[in-house]
């Protein structure tokens, strides 16, 4: 265990902390660490909508780069701004134990949500959910890390915002006050930590892999496989959770237009013995019945 395992992350709050209890559980095995932040594109650019710069990886490249590169030797995500297809070369070796899944609502003041009122998000995800159930509400885009996202929610004249609770769990900014969209699907491994390393670094490939929780690791697959079934390589609305409830997996996935009109759902559930090709399936299901016309209509639409 002589090597230094050199751990590559964003240098925003959240993704030090994550970077940190990945640190913190390696060393309690007895490996060797140092973290390496690195600034991504997507945390430098903060006046595009996500979906405008090419979301797919805009927040993982630069630390692809730096592995490939060899600066650094694993890096740490948020699973769900990982893309679906990894670069060639580098491999997940774990996912950590999932925390929260669910996304939240953040106000300044109690506000009637049956009358017009604007409510900001970076997530077209988030945005056709809360547009189907709330059609007279204006969504505007909130860029930026946690803080910052804190932030522009006090000075400006939104009603509210949308976060993951488990970021601002992390990070011990979660307020008392907040509602649980728990109608809300979330993202596909929202919640998860990932860990990826060189696909021929044996050492941190088997060093990593200790960290991996089963059940996070089958819930994310199902979910991510579901994500790159439907996409095709473009950013859509898409929500999609699998649980473990006793020996099977419960899974519920969705489809939404941009404007959040049309909505397309699937619920299903598996023997977990059975799970390998489940996400897929319900994808290739969803896509059968209406998806595969309505993500021409959304690629047609973000062109």
């Amino acid at each position: 265990m002589s090597k230094v395992i050199k751990i590559g992350t964003r240098d925003s709050k959240l993704a030090l902390w994550q970077a940190n209890t990945v640190k913190t559980k390696l060393e309690a095995l007895g490996y060797k660490t140092e973290l390496v932040p690195v600034k991504s594109t997507g945390d430098l650019v903060l006046d595009k909508p996500l979906y405008e710069m090419g979301i797919t990886g805009i927040f993982t490249k630069t630390l692809d780069v730096a592995m490939l590169n060899e600066t650094v030797d694993i890096a740490v995500h948020s699973m769900k701004d990982v893309p679906t297809a990894l670069p060639i070369g580098i491999v997940q070796t774990a996912v950590l134990e999932r925390a929260s899944s669910e996304d939240i609502l953040l106000t300044k003041i109690d506000f009637d949500l049956t009358k017009p009122a604007t409510i900001a998000t970076g997530s077209l995800r988030r945005k056709a959910q809360w547009l189907h159930r709330y059609p007279n509400h204006t969504v505007v885009d909130l860029r930026g890390n946690v803080n910052l996202r804190l932030q522009k929610l006090q000075n400006n004249e939104w009603e509210g915002a949308i976060f993951a609770k488990a970021g601002l769990e992390r990070i011990h900014l979660l307020p008392d006050t907040h509602e649980t969209l728990d109608w809300m699907l979330p993202a596909p491994a929202q919640g998860a930590m990932v860990v990826v390393a060189l696909e021929n670094d044996e050492f941190c490939k088997e060093a990593t892999s200790k960290l991996n929780h089963t059940n996070s690791d089958i819930c994310t697959k199902i979910e991510r496989d579901f994500l790159r079934t439907l996409e095709g390589g473009c950013t859509a609305p898409i929500g999609a959770l699998a649980e473990v409830v006793e020996d099977s997996i419960q899974f519920k996935g969705c489809l939404f237009s941009l404007d959040g009109k049309e909505k397309l759902e699937i619920a299903k559930s598996v023997a977990i013995a059975n799970y390998k090709d489940f996400g897929s399936k319900c994808g290739e299901e969803l896509l059968k019945n209406g998806g595969a016309q309505l993500m021409r209509q959304i690629k047609k639409e973000m062109e």
